[in-house]
């Protein structure tokens, strides 16, 4: 027992963790959900201690009752794999509410399948200004300032799960993750026994704080020395789970590497209408810029403006097609995604590039299963929370495809540029 499996419940997180991973020499593979998983590929072990395997799905858009039958089908391949660590992938911010994206359901069912020795939750992750201190969730936001998530001015006002509340004990508890215990900063430096005692004693439940780097490693530490009796430990947080997990094998020789180059021009779709991938759109000087209307995203409208881009990038012209944060698209936030998805399929077809960029979690889910990839392998990181992949689906032009795939709100801001230089 010594692998590590993630479930993510959104694509461009799952692609974080399989950077984080990566980087630290750890033999990673990211599969799309699906019928692809029957032909998951092998992980041959890397410099790092063990393999790992993730899954990405859209489980963080979907009603509890929806992720329940889903989950439970990934969990015979789960078991197969006999991994001493699961992971279940969720946002840095705790996105979730319990209509939609429910964490607690999630690791319910997860724990009656799994039978884990231990559930561990991690409420920060310092790498990407998350910080987590008694139970209270705290987040550096665009204005530069670190607030309690419920007065974050993006995540407090966010359109489909805005977050009302800091205490993440009182949060979860509200999606039927009650029963919680604390491990407080001031405790952690004991965590191994604290840990142990739980495990040994019938302890289910525990939310660990994080502030900085040490406490990632502290919580790393204690991870490994926890004595399971062959059981999996449930871990549940952001990619800052996989940095605990990692530290030792981080330790051993990083396995990052730098883009070398690729031939043609890029496109680029941006999906997200936040105000940090708006700067970054209105900072992409490398791109003929293509502001989305309704039109162009369906029926005749979506063919004529894919003949349009193709024409650019024909000509050598780096495209980068993205809605307009203020327009009414008139389509729920799921058909919006299909319809961008199938935008850039349209493109692909046209005209064929080695090098795509997409903003938007939703948006980069939908356009790695429109396109057909299979899994995505790590190549770099171009930036805190940012993985550019190479896209896997054999047997096809799409095979090799470098892939930038970014939330909303992460990223530098010459970050398109930066993809095309």
């Amino acid at each position: 027992m010594s692998g590590y499996v993630f479930i993510a419940d959104d694509f461009t997180g799952a692609s974080d963790t399989l950077a984080t991973l990566a980087e630290a020499g750890i033999a990673a593979r990211l599969c799309v959900e699906g019928p692809s998983l029957s032909r998951l590929p092998e992980t041959p072990r890397g410099q790092g201690a063990f393999p790992a395997v993730g899954i990405a799905t859209d489980f963080r858009a979907c009603a509890p009752q929806a992720v329940e039958p889903r989950l439970r089908a990934l969990m015979p391949m789960v078991r197969a794999r006999q991994p001493r660590f699961v992971h279940y992938k969720i946002c840095s911010t705790f996105d979730s509410a319990p209509h939609v994206g429910n964490v607690g359901a999630a690791v319910a069912v997860l724990e009656e399948e799994l039978s884990p020795a231990l559930t561990v939750i991690l409420g920060g992750q310092p790498s990407l200004q998350r910080f987590c201190l008694f139970g209270t969730l705290f987040a550096r936001a665009p204005d530069g300032a670190v607030h309690r998530i419920d007065r974050h001015p993006v995540m407090s006002r966010h359109p489909v799960t805005p977050m009302g509340e800091a205490d993440l004990r009182r949060h979860l508890a509200a999606q039927g993750l009650g029963d919680l215990a604390l491990l407080a900063r001031p405790e952690l430096a004991g965590a191994a026994a604290v840990l142990a005692a739980m495990a040994e004693g019938g302890g289910r439940r525990v939310l660990v704080d994080a502030v900085d780097d040490t406490d990632i490693e502290m919580l790393g530490l204690a991870l490994s020395l926890l004595e399971t009796h062959g059981r999996p430990l449930l871990l549940v947080g952001a990619s800052g789970v996989a940095e605990a997990v990692a530290g030792k094998a981080a330790a051993a020789g990083s396995g990052a590497s730098a883009l070398g180059p690729v031939a043609g021009p890029r496109l680029a779709l941006a999906g997200s209408r936040s105000a940090a991938t708006a700067a970054q759109v209105a900072a992409a000087s490398r791109y003929t810029r293509l502001p989305l209307g309704a039109k162009d995203i369906a029926g005749e409208g979506r063919e004529a403006c894919a003949a349009r881009c193709a024409q650019m990038l024909a000509a050598g012209t780096n495209v980068l097609a993205h809605l307009d944060p203020e327009a009414d698209y008139g389509l729920a936030p799921d058909a919006l995604s299909e319809s961008l998805a199938e935008l850039a399929a349209r493109i692909l077809a046209l005209h064929p590039v080695a090098a795509l960029a997409v903003a938007g979690g939703d948006t980069s889910g939908a356009v790695v299963r429109r396109l057909g990839f299979d899994s995505l392998s790590f190549e770099a990181r171009a930036g805190s929370g940012v993985a550019v992949c190479r896209g896997h689906a054999p047997g096809t032009l799409l095979e090799g495809m470098r892939l930038l795939l970014k939330g909303g709100q992460v990223g530098p801001l010459d970050l398109f540029d930066r993809f095309a230089a």
